[in-house]
This record gives structure tokens, sequence and C-alpha cells, in this order.
């Protein structure tokens, strides 16, 4: 197949990009390199692996831009369009909420026009577990009521998957929404938590810890999210479908669990700095994967620690290599 993948130089993209050219699908990666992060850690994840392979394209640009799409899309035929590209983080989104609507609406609008224009009919959404809320029921499954999400970057998740509904009822594209929880792994975004607290910890330095230690996270490993989201672009490929899948590791890890998991891989007692608890912070996810599991297959089997050893042992790596500092 002819995959398209945005946000494809990503933690998430650049994996998922690895394990289609290994199943010999031919790859355009689109992607901004925006500031959120460092540029050079997102270029650093497809510098080697990537751009030595014939099979891949890397393109530089916005999915806002609908010159630059138009381009992309008239120059190539897509079999399946796989749209990661995003505004991550529900803090900064608190910030600056004007942005994340204009890239997670604005821009998922515009690639499923392009999708309709051109005919390509099979499309993957990345949602995110933040669409839940401070949702009372555990865990949460796809059929639970979604319609009050607490921080701007959910309700532009939830919006987004609402506008794919409306592109399958519309123009009948089969489109699957994937609803991530908490990933992690090597490669993980040097803003979240546990890349964050990992390179405190190692150069000496307290974590800022907001809120209460018992706050609850479902850790989803990296290799366990690629093989679900592969997974339903074989779905999506062979169903006339509208779906929405949980992919999560379906056990909540407390806060305190998380830091003792870490403290004990690197040998290192974690200095905390206790802070308040952030607006738009969930509680707790927690993810049911019976949905996932009877009908894509989806079965995670990393365990947290060993996750946690295999992200440890490649930021050592990294920071060995002077691609990343200590200090985040």
């Amino acid at each position: 197949m002819n995959i398209l993948v945005t946000g494809g130089a990503g933690f998430i993209g650049s994996h998922l990009i690895e394990k289609l050219l290994k199943l010999n699908h031919d790859v355009i990666c689109l992607d901004n390199f925006n500031d959120f992060y460092d540029p050079k850690i997102k270029r650093n994840n497809i510098e080697n692996s990537l751009q030595s392979n014939s099979s891949f394209i890397l393109l530089e640009g916005d999915i806002r831009d609908k010159g630059f799409l138009e381009s992309i899309f008239s120059d190539n035929n897509f079999d399946i369009v796989v749209h990661l590209a995003a505004m991550a983080g529900v803090r900064p989104s608190i910030i600056n909420p004007e942005l994340y609507y204009d890239v997670n609406l604005t821009g998922t609008l515009y690639l499923l026009e392009k999708c309709k224009e051109r005919g390509i009919k099979k499309f993957i959404f990345a949602s995110s577990s933040s669409v839940y809320g401070n949702n009372k029921k555990i865990p949460f499954a796809e059929s639970d009521f979604v319609d009050n999400p607490i921080s701007p970057y959910a309700a532009s998740k939830k919006s987004g998957e609402l506008i794919c509904h409306c592109y399958h009822h519309l123009y009948q594209m089969s489109i699957v929404c994937l609803r991530y929880f908490t990933v992690y792994g090597p490669r993980q975004r040097p803003d979240l938590a546990i890349h964050k607290f990992a390179r405190l910890m190692l150069a000496g330095k307290p974590i800022p810890l907001y809120g209460e230690m018992s706050s609850r996270r479902d850790y989803t490993y990296i290799a366990d999210i690629i093989d679900g989201t592969l997974k339903a672009i074989d779905y999506v490929t062979e169903n006339n479908c509208f779906d929405i899948f949980n992919l999560g590791g379906s056990k909540a890890i407390s806060l305190s669990e998380m830091i003792n998991c870490l403290e004990n891989t690197l040998g290192i007692k974690a200095l905390i700095e206790h802070l308040p608890a952030q607006e738009g912070d969930v509680w707790q996810t927690y993810a049911s994967i019976v949905k996932s599991q009877n009908i894509l297959g989806y079965k995670p089997n990393t365990e947290f620690s060993e996750g946690i050893r295999l992200f440890i042992e490649w930021l050592k790596k990294q920071v060995e290599e002077k691609i990343l500092d200590f200090i985040p």
C-alpha cells in the first residue's frame, strides 16, 4: 500500500513508519517540525533508519496549508491516510486554545477534504484518552459518554472524532479513531512525565509533582501501540466502517508507582518538588480494551517495568551520544 502518515517524524509516527517499511509498504511522511520541542529530536527519529529507505519520502509542511496539501495529493495516489499530526499536550492547550483548534480541527478537516476530493476512502485518526475527561466509570469504554472534556486539547480531539464521523456518513469514508492512552517508550516526547522525570533524576534535579501522588495513568508501551495501530489499518482497509477503539495497557498505575519504578530502574532516589494540581489534568485514565481485543485482536503484552527498562536504556544512550542533554 501507499500510505501517508502525518506527524510521521514524531514519537508514535516514526515507530509506525519503521514498521510499515518493514512490511514493504510505501510511506510518505508529512511533518512540519514545529518547535513545540526541539525539532532536531524529530529529525533524529527518522534520520538513520528511515531516510535511506527507497520506499520512504519525507515532505516538510503544514496540514493547514491548502496549497501544500493539494500538491501532495495531486502527486500521489494514497491507499490510506494515517493522521497523527496534532498540537499535543493538555496544559499548553489552555494557554493557547486557538492554535490547538486551528491545527487539530482545521488541519484534520483539510485532510478529510483532500481525501474526499481524491476518492481516498480509508482514514485513521489519532484521538486521545483525554476525551474521557474525569469519567467516573472505570475502566473507560468506547461507548461511554464523552461530552465533558476538561481541556481545549481534549475538546479538539473529540471534535476531530465528530468531523470524521461526518465524512464517513456523507462520503462513505471508512474511518477508525484510535484513543491512545499515555504512550511511553523510546523517543517519547521530552515534555511527558516519564521522560522529563528520568532526565531530571539523572541530573540530580527535583522533579515537579503537580497534585496528588495517587493520580493514575494507563501507561501503554510504544510497541503495543504500534501493533494496535497496524491492526486498525488492516481493519479499516478491509471494512466499510466508522469505529472508535481504545489502545491502552488496561492497567492504571499511580504516580507514586511510576516514580518508584523509575527510581528502581535508575538506582536513583527522586527529589520531589510538590506543586498544586493544574487545570485540565484528569485524575485517572484506565482503558477498557475489550472491544479492541474482540474486533482488532489487540493484545498489549509489555509489562510496565520492562517498558521503563527499555526506555531508560534508550535514554542513557541518547545522553551518551549527546543527542539529548540531561536537563529537559
